[in-house]
């Protein structure tokens, strides 16, 4: 199994291009099961997660090629499969997403019920029950949801009763071709949402409301292709400032958009951060100073993104003062805090609520990733550390971060992946 080399204690400084935004990807690479004509996809990462949702789509019988600057052509005008099997779906949460779009266009499915980071409960009830409500007719049976449709699926009236982005994904894409409105309510707002309902509308459908907890779609009977370039990755983004703000670093980060994360960014700017937007750079400077410590909540967005929780910590770790984390997306998403313990980390969990008392030094440590953002505070620990640390399990970082050694190398970080 491949590890990560690390010899901490540098300060980073540099530049970095973002990547596309993998949660992004995963809906728009699943709307391609929508059309018959050919969908064109600018800006994918590189990442295991859309090699698997590929992988996802070819067993279906999804033509995939590249084409001119890199971009991927997806045709899906004869699938020979209406099954997502359970080698695939069981490493990527995100596989789930084809159930929809199969029953909507191709009007069966057998999609396994999927996997992915062991980070708290996420099941599946509020996508089948949206499916059923739109006419499908769903059963599980054997670790696998089989649906059939008769016809087309109908418009309705659904309310999550919790956020849920690839519910609200998944329903958004069955609605698109259902006949009649549908309206979602408690709806998700994450910008890979409305990356996601952007596609959908360049492709033919007729969806407003993308942004807010209330979104529309008045079915249509057939979408188009389309070219379509995925957003850049906030959490990305995100990652990359806190490590170099943790570090009492400097950099600029290209390709990226501010937008997407102004919360993170005004954390940053607490923790002391001078940052600097124009277009789509972000320059982040912290002066060689320590950050200072802050407090955060964690929510569904616009507020803090559970994703950058784990990041957050891993800063807080080194930060003057003692900070107060508290997660209420996840119940189990403080996995991490016990490795960055084993480094050095003073911090005591009180159920959802993770109090950090920042210390001017970690040590190098061996350590183990957990789930792909823990994976991520991880390094930013080990980068902080003095002396080595060996990070194992290193196939979460490869799920969600893009050349992660090469960019942190760049920024001047000693770090190298170790063959399994």
């Amino acid at each position: 199994m491949e590890k990560l080399i690390i010899q901490g204690g540098q300060r980073l400084s540099g530049e970095v291009n973002i990547s596309g935004a993998k949660n992004a990807a995963l809906p728009i690479l699943a709307a391609s099961l929508l059309t018959k004509e050919n969908l064109l996809i600018h800006n994918l990462p590189h990442l295991h997660d859309v090699t698997t949702m590929l992988e996802v789509l070819g067993c279906l019988g999804v033509s995939i090629s590249m084409a001119d600057e890199m971009a991927l052509e997806l045709k899906s005008a004869a699938l020979h499969s209406y099954e997502a099997p359970y080698e695939l779906v069981k490493s990527m949460r995100a596989s789930i997403l084809v159930l929809a779009p199969l029953l909507a266009h191709w009007h069966t499915a057998r999609v396994a019920l999927p996997g992915g980071c062991a980070i708290g409960s996420r099941p599946v009830d509020m996508h089948i029950d949206g499916l059923k409500k739109m006419g499908a007719d769903l059963t599980i049976e054997h670790g696998y949801i089989l649906g059939k449709v008769q016809n087309r699926l109908r418009g309705c009236a659904f309310h999550f009763n919790k956020v849920t982005v690839t519910g609200t994904e998944n329903l958004m894409l069955a609605a698109s071709l259902a006949e009649g409105r549908t309206v979602l309510t408690n709806a998700a707002c994450e910008p890979e949402v409305v990356d996601l309902a952007q596609c959908l509308n360049k492709m033919g459908a007729r969806i407003r409301g993308y942004g807010t907890p209330q979104i529309t779609i008045e079915g249509v009977e057939k979408l188009s292709g389309c070219q379509y370039s995925v957003m850049p990755d906030r959490i990305e983004t995100g990652t990359y400032l806190t490590a170099v703000a943790a570090s009492g670093g400097k950099v600029l980060l290209r390709h990226t958009d501010a937008f997407l994360l102004s919360i993170v960014i005004e954390k940053l700017q607490q923790a002391g951060a001078d940052i600097q937007i124009k277009d789509d750079t972000i320059m982040l400077d912290m002066q060689h100073k320590r950050p200072a410590a802050i407090d955060i909540i964690t929510g569904p967005y616009p507020e803090f993104p559970t994703d950058m929780q784990a990041q957050f910590i891993a800063m807080s770790s080194v930060a003057q003062g003692t900070s107060k984390i508290v997660e209420t997306v996840f119940e189990n998403r403080f996995m991490h805090v016990n490795e960055m313990v084993r480094m050095g980390a003073q911090i005591d969990i009180h159920d959802n609520m993770a109090i950090v008392h920042g210390k001017e030094k970690l040590h190098g440590a061996p350590v183990t990733a957990t789930d792909l953002r823990a994976s991520a505070s991880l390094v930013i620990a080990a980068l902080l550390a003095e002396g080595e640390s060996v990070i194992d399990h290193i196939y979460h970082i490869d799920r969600g971060y893009e050349c992660i050694e090469e960019k942190f190398s760049k920024l001047g970080a000693s770090i190298r992946r170790l063959p399994g």
